[in-house]
């Protein structure tokens, strides 16, 4: 499995102009690049080589491999769809190899090709990246994140062979409580409310418009993305153990479509679409995989209004976002827990024989 492993440089001032300019030639090389390529129609990386290669090092004096490598930028951004011209910003990411680029793990520094040739700058790292670059292998890429630079390491981590569960651990995802699992666990309950506490601020800030406001709006920013990063890191974690402890697998509802399908009031619009449910799955999914754990995705239709006792499924058995009341047999509970046991019975469907 690759994940990425993000390092912070730290570069002096001379250090960080030179990047800067390497940037911003590779950057304007792929755009030349591009414009052949939607000229001439020529998409794949082998067609465009053979057509710019020479023309690209001979006018704009970039190294050998820095062309290659701007080469496989264009090509790759064309590999979605080629319905449109690509076009690169001059502070874009810039993807290097091991012949443009090395580590010294040892002493945490890194060796980086420029337009200036080569330059031997420290970097920044925690315990968890550290134990990612013991793996490291492929790719890096050079980003340029608020005057920062970052390189961002391609890392192929070892997993765990996968346990014959003895069943399913069900996972409901929400708004009032980002998960709920079938054992009746809730996670995030606490994070609705920071969330619009925090949405507050940033329209009070908004509509003050002085220079303060706007210093303090820029320090804030990519704040609501770190927090549901740490969130549903937390919420992936806690739910992978759980299923590794009571060897069980896990089983996701799949949301696809889900923001086109439901209807929600004006207030709970801007909830609905800005929490990252793809994203705690990917999380789950990944975390599952390095634990040997199997996950499973089943379909999330009337989970909610079908009773995890009796099977009765009607739409007033859910009474309100939290209350699920049986009209067939009485049964009360919990509604995101109902679901939760719901979605386990499905993803039970995917156990070996014999296994309940």
């Amino acid at each position: 499995m690759t994940l990425v492993a993000q390092l912070k440089l730290q570069l002096t001032s001379g250090h960080s102009t030179l990047l800067r300019h390497t940037l911003h030639k590779c950057n304007l090389v792929c755009n030349y690049i591009s414009q052949v390529a939607w000229q001439q129609q020529l998409f794949s990386q082998f067609a465009l080589h053979h057509e710019v290669y020479h023309h690209v090092r001979d006018t704009f004096e970039l190294s050998a491999q820095a062309t290659v490598r701007c080469i496989a930028k264009v090509a790759d951004a064309y590999k979605k769809d080629t319905k449109t011209i690509r076009t690169f910003r001059d502070d874009g990411a810039i993807a290097f190899d091991s012949r443009l680029l090395s580590f010294s793990k040892k002493n945490q520094t890194v060796s980086i090709w420029t337009l200036n040739g080569r330059i031997r700058v420290p970097y920044l790292c925690g315990p968890r990246q550290a134990e990612l670059m013991l793996h490291q292998k492929g790719e890096v890429d050079l980003c340029l994140v608020d005057g920062s630079f970052y390189l961002l390491a391609s890392c192929k981590q070892p997993t765990q062979k996968p346990i014959l569960p003895d069943g399913v651990l069900g996972v409901d995802m929400g708004i009032a409580n980002i998960a709920t699992d079938s054992d009746g666990h809730q996670y995030g309950t606490n994070v609705r409310e920071i969330r619009r506490k925090r949405q507050k601020t940033r329209q009070s800030l908004q509509q003050k418009k002085s220079k303060s406001a706007k210093r303090k709006l820029k320090k804030r920013s990519r704040k609501e993305r770190r927090f549901r990063q740490d969130v549903n890191h937390g919420i992936a974690k806690k739910l992978v153990a759980t299923a590794k402890r009571t060897n069980r697998g896990i089983a996701l509802e799949s949301l696809k479509g889900i923001r086109s399908r439901v209807r929600a009031c004006r207030e709970l619009r801007r909830e609905l679409h800005s929490w990252a449910f793809y994203d705690l799955r990917l999380k789950i999914e990944y975390k599952a995989a390095l634990a040997g754990v199997p996950v499973y995705t089943v379909n999330a239709a009337y989970t909610s209004q079908s009773c995890s006792v009796c099977g009765h499924c009607e739409k007033g058995n859910r009474r309100s976002q939290s209350e699920f009341r049986c009209k067939a047999c009485g049964v009360e509970l919990h509604a995101d827990i109902n679901a939760a046991i719901n979605i386990a019975a499905k993803g039970a469907v995917n156990l070996p024989n014999g296994v309940q």
